[in-house]
């Protein structure tokens, strides 16, 4: 009787520690945040002294691509690990279907609490996937983070996924946030350099560091439990800066992400240059949990790079512009020191709802620009038609503003790219639709009624049941 007692007592044991060694995980997703609007990152401008501060104990990625630079479709294919195409929700305003597996689902089968507060964006799809789901109750973020943090149960992992709804447009200024004086701010050349853009700057500046607040206080709460040894904090963005030039873009200041993984005692505080892709995040999550990944997911886990920061687990990296607003379907795939954007609709003018006039930095970029009065780095957002196939060569133009596609000298590279995108669009089934969703605003410039979206890249391939990633090494 003895020994049995003594074999139970060790085998609870066993199971209690098994469970304290399993890590937590809190994934920060901020809303129209560019890459570079983070102190971390070099911005000598804005106060974000927490997320300053995660960046410093953990690891800071400075090559993080996500896979389209629009709100709900980044979402979807961050939370499922696919290309926007092959989740059935490429298109702004789009659902995820029914079929499409979220990655924190494994998480709650492997007996994680789950939890999702804040901006969803997804669809209802993705709910059966959290214990909890609940959304934001005021600007900033939702209400309740530090809450659901304190009312976890205690003997069990957990994961929580919380979504700001800042930086997103219209803004909306607090007393307790850091204010921004708009003479200081500097303005990105591709924008008017005008007193409208420079207020609209400074106001998205004050909701940037209202994420970094949100930031501080979860940090708080986690060192308050102590538990942040076993804590894993991932900070990222779902899109670029709400910007012409930027947010839905395939140039880096749209498609490029902040991202910072942190856990002391787990991960030593690095920079890393290493390629990664917002579809690598739930691979990584569950390599880390030790859970075994849906078939499905098309990215890889980057957790050796957490290991070593010179360590490299892809080499390519692919991203999509769909429908947000106006027609679009352009290609990017970065490898390298290079990024190639193939166009297939070049006659139509690259915009979206950040670059018409009705925000304050669009309508001035707009007034100049029927004035004639923008130079030719600001006068890009108009151009019409668009190239078909641009390439950019990053460490030398870092805006990528001048198109090396046409230049002989660039004649292999630009092979290159071109092949990389052909052998992830065929094995992925990304199409361009014959019937694709009409533009949100017409010819004439009356608002159409409630979005329908028609044709979606992949419908014609049945791109949702596809599992092959593309491409992830050179040839």
């Amino acid at each position: 009787m003895q020994r049995i007692l003594f074999a139970i007592l060790a085998l609870v044991s066993l199971q209690s520690a098994t469970a304290e060694e399993k890590p937590n995980f809190i994934f920060f997703i901020t809303d129209d945040i560019g890459w570079n609007d983070i102190g971390c990152y070099g911005n000598d401008f804005v106060k974000t002294p927490h997320l300053d501060a995660l960046a410093a104990r953990g690891v800071r990625f400075d090559n993080a691509m996500l896979t389209i630079s629009s709100c709900s479709p980044s979402r979807c294919s961050i939370i499922t690990s696919r290309y926007p195409h092959n989740t059935g929700a490429p298109e702004l305003h789009t659902s995820l279907p029914k079929g499409q597996f979220p990655f924190p689902m494994a998480l709650k089968e492997a007996g994680y609490h789950t939890v999702l507060s804040g901006k969803h964006h997804m669809g209802n799809t993705v709910d059966p996937a959290f214990h909890k789901v609940s959304g934001g109750k005021g600007p900033g973020k939702s209400d309740d983070w530090v809450d659901l943090l304190k009312a976890r149960p205690q003997d069990k992992p957990f994961f929580a996924w919380f979504a700001s709804t800042d930086a997103h447009r219209d803004w909306q200024i607090d007393d307790k946030n850091h204010v921004y004086d708009p003479a200081e701010i500097e303005v990105p050349e591709f924008l008017y350099d005008g007193p409208k853009t420079r207020q609209d700057l400074a106001d998205y500046y004050h909701e940037v560091s209202r994420t970094d607040t949100a930031m501080g206080e979860l940090v708080a709460e986690v060192k308050r439990q102590g538990i942040e040894d076993n804590t894993y904090i991932i900070y990222m963005t779902d899109n670029g800066r709400p910007f012409p030039r930027c947010k839905t873009r395939l140039y880096l200041s749209g498609i490029k992400t902040p991202l910072i993984v942190a856990c002391p005692g787990k991960i030593d505080p690095s920079v890393s240059e290493s390629l990664v892709s917002s579809i690598d995040i739930g691979p990584t999550i569950l390599d880390l949990a030790k859970v075994n990944k849906n078939p499905a997911m098309q990215g890889v886990s980057f957790v050796p790079v957490l290991k070593d920061p010179n360590v490299s687990v892809r080499e390519v990296a692919f991203a999509e512009q769909n429908w947000h607003v106006f027609q679009a379907h352009q290609r990017m795939v970065r490898s390298g020191d290079f990024l190639y954007i193939r166009n297939a609709f070049p006659d139509k003018m690259a915009l979206s709802m950040e670059s018409d006039a009705s925000f304050p930095a669009g309508e001035e970029l707009w007034a100049k620009h029927k004035a004639g009065e923008l130079n030719e780095k600001q006068q890009d957002v108009f151009q019409q038609p668009r190239p078909e196939e641009e390439l950019y060569q990053v460490s030398d133009d870092p805006l990528q503003l001048n198109n090396l596609a046409g230049k002989k000298e660039m004649h292999d590279q630009l092979h290159v790219m071109q092949q990389l995108l052909h052998d992830w669009s065929t094995q992925t089934g990304d199409t361009v639709p014959e019937n694709p969703t009409k533009d949100r605003v017409t010819e004439k410039g009356k608002k159409r009624g409630r979005d329908k979206h028609l044709e979606m890249p992949g419908d014609s391939r049945n791109a949702t049941d596809i599992k092959e990633s593309g491409p992830v090494r050179l040839f």
